[in-house]
């Protein structure tokens, strides 16, 4: 059964009615939905509903199934969200009502999703069977699947899935080596344009905020898979090839996530994969720019909304610590230590604040980013990914 458990009296809209002298019920004071998001309890299948301004708790809905890697999109009036669960759960929660508002089991497993951009398609990446499965944001009625059989005719796990204009996706099929895009543009069933050959297993991509670059991380390889978008005739092409320059790579603990890039001006910073890195890319000429050395092995690089600073966590035993970039410098010029497991950063809308999750010490600390000083503490049952129904208006990540 759908169960929903709240932390304060009267904080869901509609929970309660209020009664005035005369014993008439009044109708709850209407929230708005720009301010709320939020913060993944990986552990415990739960998500925790959060009001950003007044750095709140509102409630805890359970019932989402194994979050252990787990992310959300948002519809573009902020009021639903969509949670992609590793089991392959699709949830569909009513941020106002503070509610399942409706879950199905797409796949056995699942690695991320993404939502079209009139909203009214929801793309999920699948491991296991592999492939894309969309539905219908409304009904999460499915609409359409796409088997990610390779060049080779084997099923692929997909990864780093995105939107782009017109009803479009993009994402990687990670054992065939190969990037597609699934047009819907002209109904249920999708234009497929398939670039083979990409690079050897790709891990994760994203796309640019004006959606005019691909990338892909490449696991079996030393650079990434770049889609010029813009381009009269696409291909794909490999970028920043050995950015090692011949060292050998780092066992690698915990993949690292493009979801979470730094895009700033016309520069992109990346974590490398196997070393202790964060690279910078020139969004001109696609070359490296710079290897910039970091406290450990970068999980996500996050942009400052106004591009001046990217803030970096990092793979496990190095997972206490947090680095901010300076972008016109391209140098390390502050750490600190918000908690133990430090699994995600997430900036408020206009980044005066940035959201940290510590997933072993069950908080998620709130920083303020100018005095770079911590204003406030919200307790979470191993907190992870951490989202701003603000997303619904970005393209990628």
């Amino acid at each position: 059964m759908k169960r929903r458990a709240f932390l304060g009296a009267g904080l869901a809209a509609g929970a309660l009615f209020a009664s005035n002298a005369g014993g008439r019920a009044e109708e709850p004071a209407p929230r708005a939905t720009g301010c709320l998001g939020l913060i993944v309890e990986r552990a415990s299948g739960s998500v925790l509903l959060i009001d950003n301004v007044r750095r709140a708790a509102l409630g805890r809905i359970e019932g989402l199934g194994d979050l252990s890697h787990a992310t959300a999109v948002f519809s573009p009036c902020e009021r639903y969200a969509y949670v992609f669960g590793r089991d392959g759960g699709l949830t569909k929660l009513d941020l106002l009502e503070s509610r399942i508002e409706k879950r199905v089991l797409q796949s056995g497993n699942s690695i991320g999703g993404a939502i079209s951009d009139d909203g009214r398609l929801i793309a999920v990446a699948n491991y296991t069977p592999g492939g894309v499965n969309i539905f219908d944001a409304d009904a999460l009625a499915q609409a359409a699947s796409i088997p990610a059989l390779g060049a080779d005719g084997k099923a692929s796990k997909t990864v780093g899935i995105v939107p782009l204009p017109g009803r479009r996706f993009i994402f990687s099929l990670y054992d065939a080596g190969e990037i597609w895009i699934a047009d819907f543009g002209d109904g249920a069933t999708p234009k497929l344009t398939k670039f083979a050959n990409a690079g050897r297993l790709p891990y994760d991509g994203n796309v640019t905020s004006d959606a005019r670059h691909y990338l892909a991380g490449l696991f079996g390889e030393d650079g990434f898979a770049h889609i010029d978008l813009w381009a009269p005739e696409l291909k794909c092409e490999r970028v920043a090839q050995n950015y090692f320059g011949g060292q050998q790579r780092l066992p690698v603990y915990k993949m690292p996530h493009l979801e979470g890039w730094g895009q700033s001006a016309g520069e992109l910073l990346l974590p490398a994969c196997g070393a202790h890195e964060v690279l910078a890319i020139d969004l001109q000429t696609m070359a490296l720019k710079k290897r910039i050395p970091t406290h450990g092995q970068p999980v996500f690089c996050v942009a400052r909304p106004d591009g001046r600073e990217v803030w970096v966590n990092f793979a496990h035993p190095l997972n206490d610590i947090v680095q901010i970039i300076d972008v016109p410098t391209l140098d390390v010029v502050h750490s600190f230590a918000p908690g133990p497991g430090v699994m995600h950063l997430e900036f408020t809308p206009r980044g005066n604040e940035i959201w940290i999750s510590a997933r072993d010490a069950d908080r998620v600390v709130v920083m303020d980013v100018r005095r770079r000083e911590k204003i406030a503490e919200i307790p979470a049952q191993k907190p992870s990914g951490i989202l701003f129904a603000s997303r619904a208006h970005r393209l990628g990540g």
